[in-house]
């Protein structure tokens, strides 16, 4: 979507008139020099087939179309492997990268609230070969304390590097690692623990003071917990029989001779490496059991879409490892050298929350050229830049807006504009370190203006992945060249997809102009099922003719001509209404989130209401400056609360449904503003901060009773 020019029309017209001649001046050196012709052919090429020639499927990438590819490197088929193949090909590279912390103070905030700042220094590194030591030391002493091979052992610690080291510890001894979220309520922290049966627990030592501490009485089995951070620290209050250990004295333990000299059991492809819980946005997490053979197969697939991707490539990690998203990222670099730096939403850039003004955060220290993201934290890049567009001079403003439309138009047909880059985007790309040349967006679906604004803005491509933890996060990836927006691309090397009939929705595979139906994922990538839940693993899997397994996403998607996929709805969010529309909710979430005014938003609906109802939470400062223009005074939670904003919300995000060309009935009648942000610590969202629907529906429902008239 194009930025609105608002300038004299001469001026506009000159300007235009001066951007043409620079055109026909530069094109076509440009042209031959850059290869764009080349990137233009590629985006336009036919990407996957239907090999059944049914417009159903299953569909394949064209470079894969005889076989499904499950490995990167002959013999490599499972992760201590792969590991200990990159340990000798990259021996004195840096692989994980953590930051000094030179000092931490308490800074006072206008409104009273204290918060936490810290000044960090340079990135300290392990190399490869260190790396690879201290996870077989650990893998070791883990042993020394009893752990057994195909015995489950827990962690649940924040993104960092000793998660790693822990991690491809625990693959090199053929211990199933289970993996929860930090950010899990207790009692779902306590049910995976107590389901999978753990003994040894891994874990930090705010995790252990702040979640586990309080819930180790509930876990009757465990007896030994780990603790990563490398201060060791006395627990004289655990429950007896507990033993308390640091990660350091647990590789010292494992360094001793006789302990290296025991034989490991290593694992078979088959194994089991991860039993992932899924942060579930609908009740009880599950357990995701995923061999060696699944992440092998899904790291495989994502590497070959990322061009060039080698030892010199630099990633930056944040987000939850216990999301097979950041996972698998990290394991893709991993396969191919790369240097993977740590950090945190807190820390990630210079105006991150927890950075002391006039520091660097992560990124600007780091550099990163490969980046992996949820769209939530690309939505609100998008927002934050475009509050400080507002709030620059007119000229300054104008040359913006001229130089974002103009970079857009050239996208379009396949250019780059280097000029525009180097003058106007160089100050925005610098929000994540300025050497970005790819960025993986996953997690939730990314709307196609904050896809398109990524592209501009930061200038290098963003593409767009579909996949889920039941798959090891590997599905669709788009092409780097391809500059379509809002598409998920084809199906990866090692997965085919296929379209399944869903009557009750409306979405069939002889649809015209595109077959439509539920994304069903077949292929080496696709999980084991889910731990101890037969009845599940019957509704959700299933197993082809041919032994393939399969995984019924509950996604509602469309192939384009070019063997593209889109997400169009999804199953869960689709609410028949009083009159019999059918609203989906994501959807409409969808489109009213590139509101400027809208942080975040769940739309609503019960099927005996004829109207879509919406509780928001508003920008800060969007919605401030706007209750001074209405002269609406309050605090925060008044302001959000005002009934007068409510309605004056109502009617800008009804302009913006309009303008989207939303159904009538698809337009929520009645909101809620929230003056509480939803994060993953709320329990309203997951840590990948998809929207948990039941948390959300039970929180607000006093609310709903309101908006429905009930009271």
């Amino acid at each position: 979507m194009k930025l609105k020019e608002d300038m004299n029309p001469l001026l506009l017209q000159v300007f235009r008139s001066v951007v043409w001649v620079y055109s026909v001046i530069t094109f076509i050196p440009w042209y031959f020099f850059s290869g764009a012709g080349t990137n233009l052919e590629r985006s336009r090429r036919i990407k996957a087939h239907s090999i059944s020639g049914h417009p159903a499927g299953p569909y394949r990438a064209t470079n894969s179309l005889e076989k499904l590819v499950a490995g990167l490197h002959p013999a490599v088929d499972t992760l201590d492997k792969m590991f200990e193949y990159a340990a000798k090909k990259f021996p004195k590279r840096d692989c994980l990268g953590t930051r000094v912390l030179l000092s931490e103070e308490d800074e006072l905030q206008p409104n009273g609230k204290v918060f936490k700042k810290v000044i960090l220094g340079e990135y300290n590194w392990l190399s490869y070969e260190e790396a690879y030591q201290a996870a077989k030391c650990f893998g070791s002493g883990l042993a020394a304390l009893g752990q057994k091979p195909q015995r489950n052992i827990a962690i649940v610690c924040e993104t960092r590097a000793e998660w790693v080291v822990a991690a491809q510890a625990c693959f090199m001894y053929n211990f199933p690692l289970v993996t929860l979220y930090a950010t899990l309520g207790p009692m779902a922290i306590a049910h995976g623990l107590n389901e999978t049966e753990v003994t040894h627990i891994i874990t930090s030592k705010d995790f252990l003071q702040s979640r586990l501490k309080a819930i180790v009485c509930e876990v009757p089995r465990l007896q030994h917990i780990i603790v990563v951070d490398t201060k060791p620290t006395s627990w004289p209050d655990m429950p007896r029989g507990i033993m308390v250990y640091s990660m350091d004295a647990v590789t010292e333990m494992g360094s001793k001779p006789h302990n290296l000299a025991v034989d490991r059991r290593q694992p078979e492809s088959s194994d089991i490496a991860v039993i992932m819980y899924t942060s579930g946005s609908t009740g009880i997490p599950k357990g995701v059991m995923i061999s060696h053979g699944n992440i092998i197969a899904g790291v495989t697939g994502m590497a070959e879409r990322i061009p060039n991707l080698n030892e010199t490539d630099t990633y930056i990690g944040y987000l939850p490892l216990a999301h097979v998203l950041e996972l698998s990222a990290e394991l893709v670099c991993v396969s191919h050298g790369c240097r993977i730096g740590f950090s945190s939403p807190q820390t990630l850039a210079d105006q991150s929350t927890k950075i002391k003004k006039g520091s660097k955060g992560d990124a600007s220290m780091l550099r990163p050229t490969l980046m992996a993201a949820v769209p939530e934290i690309m939505d609100r890049i998008y927002k934050n830049v475009m509050t400080k567009v507002e709030e620059m001079s007119k000229f300054q403003k104008s040359l913006f807006v001229l130089a974002y439309n103009y970079k857009m138009e050239q996208i379009s047909k396949g250019y780059s504009t280097p000029l525009c880059d180097s003058l106007v985007f160089k100050r925005v790309r610098t929000l994540l370190g300025g050497n970005t040349r790819v960025l993986l967006s996953g997690g939730a679906p990314l709307s196609a203006a904050t896809q398109r604004f990524m592209n501009i803005c930061l200038c290098c491509p963003v593409g767009q992945g579909y996949g889920l933890t039941e798959t090891c996060g590997a599905g669709a990836i788009s092409e780097l060249w391809d500059y379509s927006t809002g598409r998920v691309g084809a199906p990866l090397v090692c997965s085919e997809i296929s379209l399944k009939d869903w009557e009750e929705g409306g979405y069939f595979s002889t649809d015209k102009p595109n077959p439509r139906g539920e994304i069903v994922i077949g292929g080496p990538n696709v999980t084991m099922g889910y731990y101890k839940n037969e009845a599940k693993n019957r509704e959700d899997f299933f197993v082809d003719q041919n032994g393939q397994r399969w995984f019924c996403t509950g996604d509602i998607g469309e192939f384009h001509s070019d063997g593209c996929l889109k997400i169009i709805d999804r199953k869960k969010d689709l609410v028949k209404l009083q009159a019999g529309e059918y609203v989906s909710l994501g959807k409409v979430e969808a489109v009213l989130k590139n509101c400027s005014l809208i942080d975040n938003i769940c739309a609503y609906a019960n099927s005996d209401q004829s109207y879509v109802i919406s509780f928001v939470v508003p920008n800060h400062r969007q919605l401030t400056v706007l209750a001074e223009q209405m002269e609406v005074r309050g605090t925060w939670e008044e302001i959000c609360n005002n009934s007068k904003m409510e309605k004056e919300v109502l009617r800008i995000i009804t302009e913006a449904a309009i303008s989207a060309k939303l159904e009538r009935f698809e337009i929520p009648k009645k909101i809620r503003l929230s003056a509480e942000a939803w994060t993953p610590e709320t329990g309203l969202v997951t840590d990948a901060f998809k929207l948990k629907r039941k948390e959300l529906k039970s929180h607000y429902q006093e609310d709903i009773e309101r908006l429905y008239g009930g009271k």
